[in-house]
């Protein structure tokens, strides 16, 4: 076998693909039976399956006025905004890791969670409602991505992705600095901890008014990035050769990035700056079904949402206080980088 094609990975096989499936919805399957089952007030399969169907069938389930407000008004809308906001990540993840050719990359390489970080903090210093900070954290993600792609798009280089990189880097370390400017100049005792908890991550706020506005970007970003999954495949290929193949690459690049950025914000925005996810999870979700877009798109979708809802559950269980997300996907994120870069330099040697 020659040198180019051992660096091939394989291609999994159908049984293959359709167990790496179902293990991820297995991850998710149990990620919500654990979010309901543990906290301060567990609720049982059998109480949750009850009124879910007392919902959709119209009888009434039978069960206390206090379970069914747990299930659709507390714990509830919390597990559906975990699901959303994991598989957003690792879908965002997944499309910048393919389009940038790197595995080392996250869904904030192009400023994203640091525009929305910026966004946010902006409204707590203004004592916004918690909806004006969520509209400025969105619109912030955007508004910085859009400046990135604009300024690597004028600076004319022979490599354009690492343009891209670069300018994400500087434009990220800018808007870095205006959130330290805001935190310096908010109130210590009230928007400074405000500002603070929020950039670690957190979805003890969210309710069921929530979820509309997180839904909708994230189906919205992630059925195009779905759509594109054939070119996204040949994206991943060297510019030149994917531009011999007959594709747009610009125009495609363009797409990817905006419905990237578009999932990224909306997660952002609902639950706070959560690193590590669409950084680990593409690579589990690639292990299991393999690099094609087609099959990695939704399994990382569902893994996700898995992920991060198991994250959710430790992070409110584990303690008497709840620990921000943000700290335990680091904690768990980091030994996982370590062993993925241990794991490319044998490839580099």
């Amino acid at each position: 076998m020659r040198a180019n094609e051992a660096a091939i990975p394989a291609r999994p096989s159908q049984a293959g693909l359709a167990s790496g499936l179902g293990l991820a919805v297995l991850i998710l399957a149990f990620g919500v039976v654990l979010a309901f089952s543990l906290g301060r007030f567990p609720v049982g399969m059998g109480d949750l399956l009850a009124a879910l169907w007392s919902r959709m069938s119209g009888p009434p389930s039978g069960l206390p006025a206090a379970t069914e407000a747990v299930i659709f008004n507390i714990r509830g809308p919390r597990v559906v905004a975990a699901i959303l906001c994991g598989g957003a990540l690792a879908v965002a993840g997944a499309a910048f890791q393919g389009l940038f050719r790197n595995p080392l990359v996250s869904p904030d390489i192009l400023g994203a969670s640091s525009g929305a970080a910026l966004g946010a903090v902006i409204g707590i210093f203004f004592s916004l409602g918690i909806f004006g900070i969520q509209a400025l954290a969105f619109a912030g993600g955007l508004v910085a991505v859009a400046l990135v792609y604009m300024i690597g798009s004028a600076i004319r280089g022979s490599d354009t992705v690492l343009v891209l990189v670069l300018t994400g880097v500087v434009i990220g370390a800018l808007l870095g600095a205006g959130v330290g400017l805001m935190k310096y100049l908010a109130d210590p005792y009230n928007q400074l901890p405000a500002m603070t908890f929020w950039l670690l991550g957190s979805l003890s706020g969210t309710d069921k008014h929530d979820l509309l506005p997180l839904f909708g970007p994230v189906l919205a970003g992630t059925l195009v990035l779905f759509a594109l999954r054939w070119r996204m495949n040949v994206m991943s290929l060297p510019e030149e050769e994917a531009r011999s193949l007959g594709l747009s690459t610009g125009l495609i690049r363009l797409a990817i990035v905006a419905a990237a950025t578009l999932v990224t914000a909306a997660s952002v925005a609902a639950a706070g700056v959560i690193g590590w996810v669409g950084l680990i999870v593409p690579h589990l979700a690639r292990f299991l079904v393999g690099p094609d877009f087609g099959r990695l798109i939704p399994t990382a979708a569902i893994m996700g949402g898995g992920y991060l809802l198991v994250i959710d559950t430790l992070a409110r269980t584990a303690a008497s206080v709840e620990i921000p997300l943000g700290i335990l996907t680091a904690v768990i994120g980091t030994p996982f980088f370590i062993l993925l870069l241990i794991r490319a330099q044998k490839s580099w040697s």
